[in-house]
């Protein structure tokens, strides 16, 4: 079999595909599919695995922190390591890793072993994702990418929605030790069928000896620490904490020495070169952006549904799920518009629908349910689809084959960074913003008002009726109902923000060169 590029430059358009390659394909894209699915099948269900370690709740949020920190560290990584490897021995290894390492966590009887075995498995897991997005691009012919893109935006974007619902229905039906159970068996077949189809390209291990470690090392510690303040940081108090602190001077040291050793060794662990191919770099601006909406939404709408709603992870599980039943119907709709349409219209219609959903969230009052939710699920299911298949055909589909393994790395890696950068910043604001609107509320319920010393008196009577300390009780359930507005005002800040942003998107479309070729992002090499 020839190498990657020589197969994405040697076939026909017109080539029908080969069997062998599409099995191999859709087992990694199961393997992508595991990878993702189990960042947001955890988090949602984290009291299940606090209450089964016996864990504290700072303890437990590692739990996700380290999966996250050592996947941002191996995403990039995997181009490289495809070219020293293989796609077959790289995507075996990781597939096979990950299984085992599912077991681990399965079995783990402290929140420390717990912690170190979720590391394993964001480490190995991480390498799953970029080679899918390789090998679709290196292949498949252009003319296919209307087949392919569609399907692996539809994974990369699904796994994270229906995370929730999947993990509510494990812990609550089973243990939260089916959330990696559920793994093992998938994972065995993917390891069998990547170890005996894959075999799109050769290795060259004789770059083992240009491997930058120093690159590698410098890497861990920019992207490890820059996670690390990302997730850690609002709940720390930002830098009045020494922690964040240290974590920020070990960030800029490391990107420090990342970025010379990039622009200097002959053999970077990374190769930054992709992004002087200007579709590449807007290509990745929008994935960061996208990261933004598809993590932060997957974020918010639970967080409204179990802070104001009162729900448990099921029913935010079956709330949440009409976003990715919209995706899923949407993804071969897109994939038709993608040889019809200019991907750039396809993006702005996406970003407007974003938007749109976003801004009808801004009516936000605390009885809003099932059905006043829908239509903005839906609209950010749809659009979501709409925007990822342009933009992978844009940022990957106009780069030349030998580019494509490190471009999918960084690709990736920016959809991940966007959604750290996102929830960091949607959790300050929500943080900040209920602070101010707290504070703000307060000072009109004084005892200069009259309204509120009636409310007080009619709910202490009562209360006092029951044999209670009714004025007590009063202040207690004005309290309760001051936060809530608070927190629900905060909601509505940051919904506006995401549709200020999302709608400035739209003009920034406008920058992309109109790719040369098929509407879906061709060819142009």
């Amino acid at each position: 079999m020839a190498t990657a590029a020589a197969t994405a430059g040697a076939i026909p358009a017109d080539q029908p595909m080969d069997k062998r390659k599409l099995i191999a394909f859709f087992a990694m894209v199961f393997g992508m599919f595991m990878s993702i699915l189990d960042i947001q099948i955890v988090s949602a269900s984290l009291a299940e695995i606090q209450a089964g370690l016996g864990a504290g709740s700072d303890e437990v949020a590692w739990v996700q922190t380290s999966y996250l920190i050592a996947e941002v560290i191996m995403i990039p990584l995997s181009g490289t390591l495809a070219r020293i490897l293989s796609t077959r021995v790289l995507f075996s290894i990781c597939a096979a890793g990950f299984t085992i390492a599912s077991g681990l966590c399965a079995t783990a009887t402290s929140i420390d072993q717990m912690i170190v075995y979720r590391a394993i498995q964001g480490f190995i897991g991480g390498g799953m994702i970029p080679s899918v997005f390789a090998a679709a691009f290196t292949i498949f012919p252009p003319s296919k990418r209307a087949i392919v893109s569609p399907i692996i935006g539809l994974v990369a974007t699904l796994a994270p929605t229906i995370g929730p619902t999947v993990g509510g229905y494990l812990s609550h039906a089973f243990s939260w030790h089916w959330l990696f159970l559920v793994n093992i068996i998938p994972g065995i077949l993917v390891t069998a069928v990547a170890w005996s189809m894959i075999d799109f390209d050769q290795p060259q291990k004789s770059l083992w000896k240009k491997f930058d470690w120093w690159g590698l090392l410098s890497m861990a510690l920019f992207l490890g620490s820059l996670e690390y303040v990302l997730e850690e940081g609002n709940n720390k108090d930002w830098f009045n904490d020494e922690h964040i602190l240290a974590g920020t001077l070990v960030m800029v040291a490391g990107a420090v020495v990342f970025f010379w050793r990039a622009f200097r060794v002959d053999f970077p662990v990374v190769d930054l070169k992709a992004f002087a191919n200007r579709n590449f770099a807007f290509g990745s601006l929008f994935s960061f952006v996208m990261g933004i909406g598809l993590y932060g939404l997957t974020y918010l709408y639970p967080l409204y549904l179990g802070r104001i709603r009162g729900y448990d992870s099921l029913m935010i599980g079956e709330t949440m799920f009409v976003s990715g039943l919209a995706m899923f119907l949407t993804a071969p709709v897109a994939g038709m518009l993608s040889n019809r349409l200019d991907p750039r219209v396809m993006m702005a219609i996406g970003f407007f629908g974003f938007a749109l959903g976003t801004y009808m969230m801004t009516g936000l009052t605390g009885d809003w349910d099932f059905y006043e939710l829908l239509i903005p699920q839906i609209l950010r299911g749809c659009s979501m689809m709409l925007c990822m298949v342009p933009i992978n055909n844009i940022a990957l589909g106009t780069l030349p084959p030998a580019r494509i393994g490190n471009a999918s790395g960084l690709f990736n890696l920016t959809r991940n960074l966007g959604g750290a950068v996102g929830l960091a910043i949607i959790n300050t604001m929500l943080t900040q913003r209920s602070d101010e609107h707290y504070a703000r509320l307060s000072e009109h319920l004084s005892y200069s008002n009259p309204a509120a010393i009636d409310w007080l008196g009619s709910v202490g009577a009562n209360y006092d009726s029951f044999g209670l300390d009714g004025a007590a009780v009063a202040l207690q359930k004005l309290s309760g109902m001051v936060t809530q507005q608070s927190w629900l005002l905060s909601f509505i800040d940051v919904f506006t923000a995401l549709t200020a942003l999302f709608a400035s998107l739209i003009l920034l479309v406008m920058l992309i060169a109109k790719p040369s070729g098929q509407a879906g992002g061709g060819a142009g090499h």
